[in-house]
């Protein structure tokens, strides 16, 4: 079967192709069959004159023509003319949602991803019947013996949305450029429902030919890899101090000039803080407040609430070889772990558990389910299985989780995450870094750097989750290299989506410039002396430029046409359909700026 994204575009499909075989001693009528395959193939008529002439049996006349060009011969009715129909599965995107989708071998077996998962769904039923075959070698049928009709495999409608799949490994890659990292990982799902819309790791692979590359290049590491997560598993001891009321929130803590001494081991803070309220310790991420907040709260409320948000569990998706993480009970920590695992040291974590986790602040306190598949099709298009949205657990009340989102909001606003700021859009979100442990220690080169947000932060949409391994170029920090993915990603869907704007919130209004005269294409249609409705629209600041609009797919002369018209002037670089565009869409430029096109 076909497995669709979520608005029906296929990502895996079969191509049918004939093999075309004779019986030369059988053949009756020789001229047709020769002018026939000549005119379709291009082969000249004595090629296909000798193949009629051989002394086999059985003959190959032509192998793997499409199905298109098939249908002329087809239609052709000659004894000793045998069609052989077979499939082979195509990935019409290529790397696009490659480790979700995954492949199959040359038999239409799933070896990887939902390819596997849903084997024998998509896989259908081989037909057979029994014949009879007499001395002379003719083969007939006999209504005596049992015939099973072929069943055509089941089709998949996912929860993957290919645009922003697209949009999400795009703007990934060119971190992971920009950054000079290792790898990279990233996340968008809704929050209320559980549905994940992209989700990549970086480097990757193509579903068509996954020979060709390297076998961790194939593993969804969303799903299947774990790490220490740092700072973004902040909300944890976050969540368990004020559900549990051990800390206020208007208490201001010491933290020590950003260096912190517990028994023999020194804390440290990226800025020397002095003293800091509970809020603003997670707006500016500060390692000496959150361990003092987590030493109020103590061990066993810590670890409850990493187990409420999922942490150390599996959460239950439809894919292969998905990791529960690592999350030791109190009874297995050292003396120094409750300064180590309020900061995401000492805890590994999947990037999916992040993102539920998030999705759980964002939705008003709710574990959820995530859900890839949506539903399941019969070959005749009618729904035999539907994935319902489902709660594992309550986390916090919705007064306690608004707290903790309002912390959030305010560390993209003024504290560590400002660079995963949207401009007339409240986000909430958390940096990360974490030192990785390689050989049995942490260490001080490479890092792990990530964001974790959602947006808008009061009416949340979506939730984004975006992971960098070992950063090498700029800076290390998650709200410098993270955070910004999650920024750009946001705003490509916002400017090509109309169901985000809907929910787009209002901002402080300040008077808007009135036009002497309304652009014409106002006035369409209007009749003269018709009422109308006069608004205000509400803008943070006005700029005069030009927004980049979206080029990818389009063709050549499409492409041109569409950046003149929004007064730019487009530089090109190869030939097909774009694939790529700098300044990326929803760019704001100014008037005249070039607009580089990529085709392929």
């Amino acid at each position: 079967g076909t497995i669709h994204d979520r608005k029906y575009r296929p990502l895996a499909e079969n191509i049918i192709h004939y093999d075309f075989a004779i019986h030369p001693n059988r053949i009756e009528n020789r001229n047709l069959i020769v002018s026939t395959f000549s005119s379709v193939t291009g082969r000249s008529k004595k090629y296909y004159e000798n193949r009629l002439d051989s002394e086999k049996t059985y003959e190959f006349l032509e192998r793997n023509l499409k199905h298109d060009e098939s249908k002329p011969l087809l239609a052709l009715e000659d004894k000793g003319l045998v069609a052989h129909k077979h499939s082979s599965r195509l990935y019409p995107h290529g790397h696009i949602a490659s480790q979700i989708i995954g492949f199959t071998n040359i038999d239409g077996k799933g070896l990887e991803g939902l390819e596997r998962q849903y084997d024998v769904g998509l896989m259908g039923k081989t037909g057979w019947t029994i014949l009879e075959t007499d001395g002379h070698g003719k083969s007939r049928k006999n209504q005596a013996y049992p015939i099973q009709k072929p069943m055509d495999g089941n089709n998949l409608v996912l929860t993957i949305d290919a645009e922003y799949q697209a949009i999400l490994q795009d703007e990934l890659e060119r971190s992971i450029v920009s950054t000079d990292a290792v790898g990279g990982m990233g996340i968008i799902l809704e929050p209320f429902s559980g549905k994940i819309l992209a989700m990549s790791s970086l480097p990757d692979y193509d579903s068509n030919s996954p020979s060709l590359y390297q076998r961790e290049f194939i593993r969804n590491r969303v799903i299947t890899d774990q790490y220490e997560p740092g700072s973004t598993f902040k909300i944890v001891p976050a969540m368990a101090a004020i559900h549990t009321g051990k800390v206020s929130l208007v208490e201001e803590f010491n933290c020590e000039n950003g260096s912190y001494d517990f028994q023999g081991t020194t804390i440290k803070d990226w800025s020397d803080f002095s003293l800091l309220t509970f809020p603003q310790i997670i707006e500016n991420s500060s390692n000496v407040g959150v361990i003092k907040i987590a030493e109020r709260v103590g061990a066993k409320d810590l670890y409850s609430f990493a187990r409420k948000f999922g942490f150390g569990s599996e959460s239950g998706i439809s894919f292969p070889g998905e990791a529960k993480g690592r999350l030791r009970t109190v009874d297995e920590w050292s003396r120094i772990s409750i300064t180590q695992f309020p900061l995401g040291h000492e805890v590994s974590v999947t990037t999916l558990q992040i993102a539920l986790a998030y999705a759980a602040i964002a939705n008003g306190g709710y574990l959820m389910k995530p859900i890839i598949v949506e539903k399941i099709l019969n070959a005749e298009g009618q729904v035999i299985h539907r994935e319902k949205p489902q709660i594992v657990r309550k986390i916090s009340s919705i007064e306690n989780i608004a707290s903790l989102k309002s912390m959030l909001q305010l560390a993209v606003e003024s504290g560590t995450g400002t660079s995963a700021y949207l401009a007339g859009w409240k986000v909430a979100g958390k940096t990360g870094t974490a030192q990785k442990f390689i050989n049995g220690e942490y260490s001080k080169l490479k890092f792990i750097s990530s964001f974790a947000g959602f947006f808008p932060a009061d009416d949340p949409q979506l939730v984004g989750v975006f992971v960098l391994d070992e950063p090498r170029k700029g800076q290390h920090w998650g709200g410098l290299s993270a955070a910004p993915i999650f920024r750009n990603v946001m705003k490509r869907i916002i400017y090509q989506d109309d169901e985000i704007l809907v929910h787009k919130p209002r901002l402080k209004s300040r008077p808007a410039p009135i036009p002497e005269r309304p652009p014409a294409v106002l006035l369409a249609g209007i009749k003269e002396n018709a009422p109308v409705t006069l608004m205000t629209v509400a803008v943070e600041t006005f700029n005069p430029g030009i927004t980049v609009p979206n080029l990818r797919g389009m063709s050549l002369r499409s492409a041109i046409a569409t950046v003149k018209k929004f007064g730019l002037t487009p530089r090109v670089e190869g030939s097909g359909a774009v694939v790529y565009q700098w300044p990326i869409a929803g760019t704001e430029v100014s008037p005249g700026s070039t607009c580089s096109i990529k085709l392929n």
